[in-house]
């Protein structure tokens, strides 16, 4: 199962770490690209979201979640309490893949660094994974996000709940209140203080 690992790129910040990655070009998806990708937001976020990889919109503008999708998740973090300026937003793969397909397993072995690096330098206090491939990838499951979500599992000990992606929220508006759920849960674990505090 991928794991985050401490020191993995020795870079001491996210801009240092977004220079020397913006270039890259180490799967096909470099190629084809419009924009990189890198992720947005507080860099001392204790909230993450994590989701699959940039769609048509992320991919011309170089932000994470900016369409349709995107304004959703604006909603849900603003009903959580927070802003988008105080979360960090990234994704499994920093590329579009072609037609939006899922990235395949090479793509994501090859970005798997980035985000590893990501999460060292930020630490967020919890992860939220949107949607099936950033929960399987981020946890090493194959198991379906609708058996997956409503639980913290845990990945070197950062908990994270995974939960539907936002796109899915819009063609089945009906699952908000099981995505609500796994946010309250989100809410409460963020208010815990930590063991260290």
């Amino acid at each position: 199962r991928f794991q985050t690992v401490p020191d993995l790129q020795p870079y001491g910040d996210l801009a240092s770490l977004h220079a020397a990655i913006q270039d890259c070009v180490k799967c096909p998806l470099g190629k084809t690209r419009t924009k990189f990708v890198f992720g947005a937001g507080d860099v001392h976020a204790k909230l993450m979201f994590v989701g699959e990889g940039p769609g048509r919109d992320e991919d011309l503008q170089g932000l994470p979640f900016v369409g349709r999708a995107g304004q959703l998740l604006t909603k849900i973090i603003e009903a959580i309490g927070m802003k988008r300026e105080d979360v960090y937003i990234a994704n499994i793969v920093k590329c579009r893949p072609p037609n939006n397909r899922p990235p395949e397993p090479e793509e994501v072995r090859e970005c798997w660094p980035h985000l590893s690096a990501q999460i060292n330098l930020i630490k967020p206090k919890v992860l939220c994974a949107l949607g099936s491939s950033a929960a399987r990838n981020l946890l090493g499951l194959e198991t379906p996000i609708s058996a997956l979500r409503g639980k913290f599992h845990y990945v070197d000990g950062i908990p994270v709940m995974p939960t539907y992606h936002p796109a899915f929220l819009l063609r089945n508006p009906n699952m908000k209140k099981p995505c609500w759920e796994d946010l309250k849960k989100v809410i409460a674990a963020l208010k815990k203080p930590a063991a260290s505090e």
